[in-house]
C-alpha cells in the first residue's frame, strides 16, 4: 500500500472507495451517518409545513433577498409567538422588512403578513378539514421519499459489502453480521421517520 495507509476516502459522492483496507464497520458507519442525515432532511420539512398553531420554526428557514444575497428569516429578525395563533417577526433591520414579507408571500404556507410599524405579523386561521388533509399528503409524500433514500443507502452499502466479502481477512460471519447489521439500522431510521410523520400528522389534524 505505499506509506499511505490512513487515506481512506477519496472525497467522491457515493461510499468509500478503497485505498486501504476499510473494514466492514467502516462502511456500517458511513451508512448509519447518510441515514441520520436523510432523517435530519425530513425533520427540516416537516418544520417548515403548517398546523394550526404558530410556531417560528415555519418560516425561520424561510430563505429572503436581503444586500443582494438570500438570507434566512432568523438569521434577519426575532421571532415570536405572543399569541398560539400569531407570529410576530421583528427584523433587527428596518429595510429587510420588505424583503422578509415576499418571501413568507412567495412560500408554500399560504398566509398573507401583514406589516404592522417595524414588524410583520403572520395570522394562523383555522385550518378547514380539507387544508390539514392537503398538508398531511404533503407530509406522506416528504416521508416516503426519506424512506426509499434510507433503502438507497442501505442498497449501496450491500454492494459494497458484497464486493469486498472476499478481501483478506473478511470471513463469512462476518460479513453476514455486517448485512444483519445494516438491516437493522435500515429499519431503525425507517422507524424514526415513522415517528417523526406520526407526530407531525396528529400535529396537523389536532383543532
Amino acid at each position: 500500500h505505499g506509506g499511505n495507509v490512513t487515506c481512506r476516502y477519496t472525497g467522491q459522492p457515493g461510499f468509500a472507495t478503497l485505498r486501504a483496507p476499510m473494514t466492514l464497520d467502516d462502511f456500517l458507519l458511513e451508512a448509519e451517518d447518510k441515514m441520520n442525515k436523510t432523517e435530519q432532511v425530513v425533520v427540516r420539512e416537516f418544520a417548515g409545513v403548517r398546523t394550526g398553531k404558530a410556531s417560528p420554526a415555519l418560516v425561520e428557514n424561510i430563505l429572503a433577498e436581503v444586500y443582494g444575497a438570500q438570507m434566512r428569516i432568523r438569521e434577519l429578525a426575532g421571532i415570536t409567538t405572543p399569541e398560539p395563533r400569531t407570529l410576530t417577526i421583528q427584523p433587527w433591520d428596518a429595510s429587510s422588512l420588505h424583503p422578509i414579507e415576499k418571501a413568507i408571500l412567495k412560500s408554500n404556507l399560504g398566509l398573507t403578513p401583514s406589516i404592522q410599524g417595524k414588524a410583520i405579523r403572520l395570522f394562523f386561521p383555522e385550518l378547514s378539514e380539507e387544508r390539514r388533509q392537503e398538508f398531511v399528503k404533503m407530509i406522506r409524500k416528504m416521508a416516503e421519499d426519506g424512506r426509499v433514500a434510507i433503502r438507497h443507502v442501505r442498497r449501496d452499502a450491500m454492494d459494497q459489502l458484497k464486493k469486498h466479502a472476499h478481501d483478506s481477512g473478511i470471513t463469512e460471519d462476518d460479513v453476514e453480521h455486517a448485512e444483519k447489521e445494516l438491516q437493522k439500522l435500515t429499519d431503525e431510521y425507517i422507524g424514526k421517520i415513522d415517528t417523526h410523520l406520526g407526530g407531525k400528522e396528529k400535529e396537523i389534524m389536532t383543532v
